[in-house]
């Protein structure tokens, strides 16, 4: 239905795609021109780099902003009661819901990363949990609480009729999926046929793994929680001569990638070890305040694994390396991507000066995420004027920016009042790149104000412009 309403002599309309627009357009400012050159630019990594991005920061400090801002769900009110140890493991409630969109733009450019890069990178899936595996007496298993209970109390008296044991209970129970190699490994032959056995060739998945947790507060040091995480793998099969030059290579690349988005990249590193069966790998790390973690583990397999997957005839594990047919070795890189958003996090806190005080403890927080992992990429608020046509205006270029794949956060429809320099202190804390003001100037001359969260500049654009100015400042930053 259209909506308009007349403003000094001009007249606006709704757009058959949603979006309020201007009946007379503004010629393009120089103003907006400068805004686009400045976009291409990264000044939070400049900042961080010149040693002049903020002052440090704190665990206690951070925890508290993401629980209040929800990236993370910390418990009780009014202040989060887990460490970050919790976290760490896989033992917390979950990520709010600004943590799940950062830990999806995660999961997306990983597999940007992961599956055009080469040309025999093949997608895959699996089960989170197998089948009965009774002949293995470790691992997570999956079974009814019922089965158990009753298992257990006829252990104590005569095994009565039909009354399952505690051995048949066990061996029936389905195993939970502690890694994704399995699963990949169990689907090498198949995926070989598609790739007209040619080498090398690989297998990516992300998915939940599970594992187990000690609890080192219990006095029976054989109790255990079970954690969870957000698990990369990339499956790597090779020649075996060639192994250790992909190791390398993967090494180097995975390392770039973390580095990549991070404002400070020093803090991502990597080590190598050696296993007990002598096979070499790296692990990297992400320099925490209380020291390193490992966020992703890259390890030379060889053909151990891929054997076992397969006994008996080997023959459907021969893939072509130049003339000869080959069993491939197995390069693993098993990413735990819930470290990784924990660490950029970390990496993105910066501490500014308050433009209002100079009060250490008022001190203005910015969560400087990478533009590719912000969980929102635009605030939408409006300032004086009337209050219905404004919404108008910010419900059309809502749709419109949403259609282009740009998320958006409708302060709009907030009710609650509050300044403009207590907006800007929230979005900064929910890492929003731009901030978009809708005034009554809007509905005079098309115009708005845009808000830049990493230098704090206010510029004036015309609203036809935005949607390609946004995508193009996307884009532009996942290609540096």
């Amino acid at each position: 239905m259209a909506v308009s309403c007349r403003r000094a002599g001009r007249v606006w309309g709704r757009a058959p795609l949603g979006r309020a627009v201007l009946r007379r357009r503004l010629p393009a400012a120089g103003v907006a021109g400068r805004v686009e050159a400045a976009s291409f630019t990264r000044p939070y990594a400049v900042a961080a780099a010149g040693g002049s991005g903020g002052h440090e920061v704190n665990g206690e400090e951070l925890l508290e902003m993401c629980w209040r801002r929800h990236f993370l769900r910390g418990g009780a009110e009014p202040r989060p009661v887990l460490p970050w140890r919790d976290y760490l493991s896989g033992c917390h409630l979950g990520f709010g819901p600004l943590g799940v969109a950062l830990r999806g733009n995660l999961v997306s450019q990983w597999w940007d990363s992961a599956l055009p890069f080469r040309e025999q990178v093949l997608a895959v899936d699996a089960p989170l949990h197998g089948p009965p595996a009774a002949a293995n007496p470790q691992g997570l298993r999956l079974l009814r609480s019922e089965a158990l209970h009753e298992a257990l109390q006829g252990r104590g008296c005569s095994q009565e009729q039909g009354r399952p044991s505690l051995e048949e209970v066990l061996g029936a129970s389905g195993m939970l999926r502690e890694s994704l190699l399995p699963g990949a490994l169990s689907q090498y032959a198949s995926c070989l046929e598609l790739v007209n056995r040619r080498l090398p060739c690989g297998l990516a998945q992300t998915g939940v793994c599970f594992h187990s947790v000690p609890e080192s507060e219990q006095h029976n040091k054989n109790l255990v929680r079970i954690g969870e995480r957000t698990t990369s793998l990339l499956a790597w099969f090779s020649s075996p001569r060639t192994t250790g030059q992909w190791l390398d290579y993967w090494l180097r690349q995975r390392l770039q990638w973390w580095r990549k988005f991070a404002v400070a990249p020093s803090n991502f590193s990597s080590s190598d070890f050696q296993d007990e069966k002598g096979r070499k790998g790296f692990n990297l790390h992400y320099r925490f305040p209380w020291g390193t973690e490992t966020i992703e583990t890259l390890k030379n397999l060889g053909d151990t694994e891929l054997l076992q997957m397969y006994p008996g005839d080997s023959s459907k594990l021969l893939g072509r390396d130049g003339r000869k047919n080959v069993i491939p070795h197995v390069l693993s890189a098993s990413g735990n991507l819930d470290r990784g958003v924990l660490a950029y996090l970390f990496d993105s806190l910066q501490l500014a000066e308050n433009p209002l005080t100079k009060k250490k403890i008022a001190q203005r927080k910015v969560l400087k995420l990478h533009p590719c992992l912000a969980p929102l990429k635009v605030a939408l608020d409006v300032g004086k004027g009337p209050t219905t046509e404004l919404r108008q205006v910010c419900q059309g270029l809502f749709n419109e920016l949403s259609e282009n794949g740009i998320s958006v956060w409708p302060g709009y429809l907030e009710t609650v009042q509050v300044s403009l320099e207590q907006l800007y202190a929230k979005y900064d804390e929910m890492s929003v790149l731009f901030m978009i003001l809708i005034t009554d100037a809007t509905l005079e001359n098309g115009v708005v104000q845009l808000r830049s969260r990493d230098t704090t500049m206010k510029e004036m654009m015309h609203i036809s412009r935005l949607t390609d100015f946004l995508t193009k400042y996307v884009t532009s930053a996942k290609n540096v």
